[in-house]
C-alpha cells in the first residue's frame, strides 16, 4: 500500500473487520424496494442509488459519502462527474476523503491542541504535528446509520446519522450528527445537523467533493471555467498544511480573483503548485451562491449554493491514485469546492467561531444545481 499514508493503513487494518460488520448489520436490516432506489447486491460494499429525472446519485453510509453523480451533457451523454472508488474496501484506504462528510472539525487544527473555556485539549495529530480533517478516524471512516428513506415522484431522500463520543480523537463531549441528502431532478441538497449533547465542543463539518464536469475519467480540469463569489481569501502561512496566518486578504488584482468567470488554468502557475484556498463568500449567513463551474466541451454547469461562510477551492495538485474503473487520477484531474467554516478558527480569535455550548445545535445547508449549456 505504497500510496497510502502509514498511519491510515495501519489504523484501518485494525478497524476493517468491525467496520465491515457494522456496514452489513446496518444496511442488511433495511427493507428497500423502489423503482428509483437500488441497493447493491455486493455484500462487501453497501451503496444506495437514487434517480430523479436525468440526475442520479450513488451514496454510501461509509463516511456518509457521495460515491458517484451522473448527469447528461449537451448531447444527452451521461457521465459520472465526481471522483471516487468502486468498493468500500478502497474507501477504507482512501487518503483524500473522496465524497465524504469530514469532521468533527474539518481542515487543520495547528499543533493538534486547543484551549476552550480554560481547559486545554490534546488531539490526535495525523498531519505532521497537526490534526487534519477530524484526526486518524474522523467521520469519513465511520459507518453511519441509515434512516428516513423516502421516495416519491420528483424527490428522493435519505439520512445518515452518527454519534460521536466524548474523547473521540481528543474532542470533548458527545455530539450527535445527521446528514440528509435530498435529490430532485436537477438538484442535490446536503443538510448537516449536529448537536452538543453534554459538553461544549468545537464543530466545523465539511463535505469533500472532487469534481470533473467532463467526467471523472476525462483528465485535467484546467480548462474548466469557474466563478467564485468570494472577494476575500484566508491567507495561508503554510500552504502545505493549510495553516492560516490569521489574515483575510482581498483577491482583487491577484491570481485568486475569480469574481468574474475565469479559466482555472490561466493563472494557476502564479498561485504556486495550484489552488488550495478558503474563499470568504459574499452574501452573509444565509443560503447564497458560492461558485459556478462550467465545462465547455460537455456544456455541464454546476452551481453551488451554501449557508457556510467559506468555500475551499482545490485543484488536486498532488493527486496520484487509482479510482473508479481502475482509472488513474493525476494532479489537476479534479477540483474541490468544499463549503465549511473558517480553518483553524480555534487559534484565531478574529475568525468566526463555531463552538457549540451544551445543548446547542449546528445547521448547514448546501445545494448543488446542475444544468447544461449548448
Amino acid at each position: 500500500m505504497a500510496t497510502v499514508d502509514a498511519y491510515v493503513s495501519e489504523t484501518l487494518k485494525m478497524w476493517m473487520p468491525s467496520l465491515l460488520l457494522c456496514l452489513c448489520l446496518i444496511v442488511g436490516s433495511l427493507g428497500l424496494g423502489s423503482p428509483n432506489f437500488v441497493q447493491s447486491k455486493d455484500e462487501e460494499s453497501k451503496f444506495f442509488e437514487f434517480k430523479q429525472g436525468n440526475l442520479s446519485v450513488k451514496l454510501s453510509n461509509f463516511g456518509a459519502r457521495i460515491v458517484s453523480l451522473s448527469f447528461p451533457d449537451k448531447h444527452g451523454k451521461l457521465a459520472d462527474i465526481v471522483l471516487g472508488h468502486d468498493t468500500i474496501e478502497e474507501y477504507m484506504l482512501d487518503r483524500h476523503n473522496l465524497g465524504a462528510i469530514v469532521g468533527r472539525v474539518t481542515s487543520v487544527i495547528e499543533g493538534a491542541e486547543f484551549t476552550m473555556n480554560g481547559t486545554h485539549y490534546k488531539l490526535t495529530p495525523n498531519f505532521g504535528k497537526n490534526t487534519f480533517n477530524g484526526g486518524h478516524m474522523g467521520f469519513n471512516y465511520m459507518a453511519w446509520k441509515v434512516s428516513n428513506l423516502k421516495e416519491k415522484k420528483g424527490q428522493s431522500e435519505v439520512t445518515f446519522t452518527y454519534n460521536s463520543y466524548d474523547g473521540e480523537e481528543g474532542f470533548p463531549g458527545n455530539m450527535s450528527v445527521a446528514v440528509r441528502y435530498t435529490l430532485r431532478p436537477t438538484k442535490l441538497v446536503t443538510e448537516i445537523h449536529a448537536k452538543a449533547e453534554n459538553k461544549a465542543t468545537p464543530v466545523n463539518i465539511g463535505h469533500h467533493m472532487l469534481w470533473n464536469l467532463g467526467g471523472h475519467n476525462s483528465g485535467k480540469i484546467l480548462g474548466h471555467d469557474i466563478q467564485i463569489l468570494g472577494s476575500k481569501i484566508v491567507q495561508l502561512v503554510d500552504p502545505v498544511h493549510f495553516i492560516p496566518s490569521g489574515k483575510i486578504l482581498p483577491v482583487e488584482g491577484t491570481p485568486y480573483d475569480f469574481l468574474k468567470p475565469q479559466v482555472i488554468g490561466n493563472k494557476i502557475k502564479k498561485a504556486g503548485e495550484g489552488y488550495r484556498n478558503n474563499y470568504v463568500l459574499n452574501g452573509g449567513s444565509g443560503l447564497k451562491l458560492g461558485a459556478i463551474l462550467h465545462e465547455r466541451k460537455s456544456g455541464r454547469i454546476l452551481k453551488l449554493w451554501t449557508t457556510q461562510p467559506t468555500l475551499l477551492f482545490l485543484t488536486s495538485d498532488h493527486m496520484n491514485d487509482t479510482g473508479k474503473g481502475g482509472f488513474h487520477y493525476k494532479p489537476h484531474y479534479a477540483c474541490g469546492l468544499d463549503p465549511h467554516g473558517y480553518p483553524d478558527f480555534l487559534h484565531h480569535p478574529n475568525f468566526p467561531s463555531t463552538i457549540l455550548t451544551k445543548g446547542q445545535s449546528y445547521k448547514q445547508r448546501t445545494l448543488y444545481e446542475f444544468s447544461v449549456k449548448a
